[in-house]
This record gives C-alpha cells, structure tokens and sequence, in this order.
C-alpha cells in the first residue's frame, strides 16, 4: 500500500513537471528550501528511529499494528514528496528524451514520467517481496541485524546533513 502512495508521489511530480509548474518551484528559494529542510528532518528522524535506546531494526521480525491502508499510501505519498531529488528527477531529467519535433510535449513528458514510475514501482515491489528473506535471515543473526541498524542511522544521518547543507544548484 505505501508503494501506492509513492507512486502517487511520482505522479504528483511527473505532472507538475509536464505543466511546467515544479520549474516554478524550484525558482522560488524559499519553496525549495521549505522542501528540502522538511526532508532533512524526516531523514534525520528515521535515523534516530533506527538508533535510539530501544530501536529496532526495520527488518526485525516482529509484531506491528495493524495500519489502515490510508495511513500506509499516505506514509508512501509524504515520503515521496518530501524528496526534492524525486522533483528535480522530472525537471532535469524528463526534459532531455523530450523533442518538441516528434509531438506533444505534454504526452511525451507523461509517456516517459509512466514509464519511470512503472520502472520504478517494479523494482521498488521487487525489493518489498525481497523484505521477507532479508529479516529472517537477520533474524538468525542479531550481529548483523545491529550493524544494520548503525548502518542504516548512518547513512539516513548522513543524507539529512546534506540535503540540509546542500546548496542550490
């Protein structure tokens, strides 16, 4: 379901970047850093999730509430828009496969933005279905399960640092 909401999160940015409208925000300072900041923080709280006196590792076989499938797709969609790479993906990226002398940029810009999401919602679910093996096989190793959690705090720590530092480009 959260992949769900991701997906919905690419759309978001796929049309705001086919009507022209995430060019406008990334040309407003104060909108960009507004999101970048609120990624940052959602960066460093998943961090100290993943280290804090009693964390868990995410793939730690354990029992969860049961969340709403609302409340998983909107889980997917805020993490997915408060990502100022997924937003600068469409606008640098799309752009360049686009010929204005081959049709309709509007229905090139969504034709490939569609085929990105597809791409990427395959390999995202690919990794979903992977979860399972990869905590029982942690599961079996507390060690490994440990390192991960300090690996994964580290790395979240680390991006947050500098997609709070990063300067715009």
């Amino acid at each position: 379901m959260s992949l769900a909401g991701t997906a919905a999160g690419f759309v978001v940015y796929l049309v705001c970047a086919a009507l022209g409208i995430t060019a406008l925000l990334m040309a407003a300072p104060i909108a960009y850093d507004i999101l970048r900041f609120g990624g940052a923080l959602y960066l460093a709280w998943l961090a100290w999730q993943a280290i804090r006196p009693g964390g868990a590792s995410p793939f730690q076989v354990r029992e969860l509430p049961k969340d709403s499938p609302a409340k998983l797709i909107s889980m997917g969609f805020l993490t997915n828009l408060l990502n100022p790479k997924a937003a600068m993906l469409y606008l640098s990226l799309l752009p360049q496969f686009i010929d204005p002398h081959r049709g309709a940029v509007l229905g090139q810009s969504l034709a490939l933005g569609g085929s990105q999401i597809a791409i990427s919602l395959t390999v995202n679910g690919c990794i979903c279905l992977a979860a399972g093996t990869i905590a029982g096989f942690l599961a079996t190793r507390p060690s490994f399960a440990l390192v991960q959690r300090w690996l994964m705090a580290s790395v979240l720590g680390g991006l947050a640092v500098r997609m709070a530092t990063e300067a715009r480009r």
